[in-house]
């Protein structure tokens, strides 16, 4: 792809440059639903139909919308989220900023970017009158944090497609996604006893020390031959310093490549045992996106894509991916391909970017699938 900036390209640039100035934690629904009106914005402009699905469970709002041709039936379904992981102020650190073929900002490319040229594409097919299938959008508010609130519309919505596209950003040199880990997200709590760390240590039962070797055994757990992974996040716990700590809180990951794996997993974190008898385990949580695997409905839309990819003058390869997206939730019932987004790299960091010379190159993919597929 050249890195050379078109006219085109300079329009995708400005027009994203709200999108990216607009903080979307997923935390803040209320900046996640600035997002939507800028979505809601842009899909009105080309002619669909757009309904608002409001927030609940302190999320935001989520957006169903039908592009204005192709009637009621069996379509293209395009899946996109608008918050990020960038919590407010990260403006500031990594304002949107061109350098090169580098343009900088948070959600850049996860995955505004990817959003942004998606809907741009739709909007070039209706007004060109060029698209078959009926292509419909699902924009939501909380995929950062496991789409909890989004899971049964973006099912539903499933139900009415013939394809899926995922506007995730494309990895490793502009590959596709055409399977991807199967996600699972616990919480494991501790509760000791608390006591004076100074006067009275022997009192108490610490839920740190307790913590600490469940870390241990729930990390043994990994199996990375079987494609099997846990990874403890985060931990929390204790009040002060001079405390003997009564709660720690861990939160865990983990990643499977057969959905089958779960069930044993499952079955080890529950089964976990205290080592002091005077502490209490609790675990919630459980399965949360399904492992997405390439069958054969995935593989011809990956050839069709590669076809179109190749009449624009670039290779579209496919991967396997850990990471779980909104696809994990219909891809074993609908076709579909993930990673069409922009090419970028660094997302969730202070260095998140995206390749502007990969914009509309990979609009025009979108596009042309959106004409072509029947």
């Amino acid at each position: 792809m050249t890195s050379e900036t078109t006219p085109e390209t300079s329009e995708l640039i400005a027009g994203l440059k709200p999108w990216i100035e607009t903080e979307s934690p997923t935390s803040d629904p209320a900046r996640v639903n600035a997002m939507m009106d800028l979505a809601t914005a842009e899909l009105s402009a080309a002619g669909a139909s757009v309904t608002r699905i409001p927030g609940r469970d302190g999320r935001g709002d989520h957006l169903s919308a039908a592009m204005p041709w192709g009637g009621d039936g069996p379509g293209v379904l395009v899946l996109c989220h608008l918050d990020t992981v960038h919590p407010v102020g990260t403006l500031a650190q990594l304002p949107y900023r061109q350098d090169g073929d580098r343009l900088y900002g948070p959600g850049t490319a996860d995955m505004k970017g990817g959003a942004y040229i998606a809907l741009k594409a739709a909007a070039a097919v209706g007004k060109d009158g060029t698209g078959r299938l009926p292509v419909r959008f699902v924009f939501t508010a909380d995929e950062e944090t496991g789409s909890k609130t989004s899971r049964t519309l973006i099912e539903e919505s499933a139900k009415n497609a013939r394809y899926v596209l995922v506007t995730e950003a494309g990895r490793d040199g502009g590959k596709v996604v055409t399977s991807r880990k199967g996600v699972g997200i616990y919480e494991l709590t501790a509760t000791g006893r608390a006591a004076h760390a100074g006067t009275s240590h022997a009192d108490g039962r610490s839920a740190v020390v307790e913590m600490a070797r469940q870390i241990l055994a729930i990390e043994a757990l990994t199996d990375r031959e079987r494609g099997i992974t846990l990874n403890v996040g985060q931990v929390h716990g204790g009040t002060v310093t001079n405390t003997v700590p009564e709660r720690c809180v861990a939160n865990i990951d983990l990643r499977v490549t057969e959905d089958r794996d779960f069930a044993g997993i499952d079955a080890a974190l529950h089964a976990l045992a205290p080592h002091d008898p005077d502490v209490t385990l609790s675990l919630t949580g459980g399965p949360n996106r399904p492992a997405y695997t390439k069958g054969p409905g995935i593989a011809a839309l990956h050839e069709h894509a590669a076809r179109l990819a190749a009449e624009l003058g670039f290779p579209l390869e496919d991967l396997h991916t850990g990471g779980g997206s909104d696809g994990s939730f219909v891809a074993n019932h609908v076709p579909t391909l993930d990673g069409l987004g922009v090419e970028g790299a660094a997302a969730h960091t202070i260095n998140e970017h995206l390749y502007v010379s990969s914009m509309v190159p990979r609009m025009m993919l979108l596009r042309r699938l959106m004409e072509t597929l029947s």
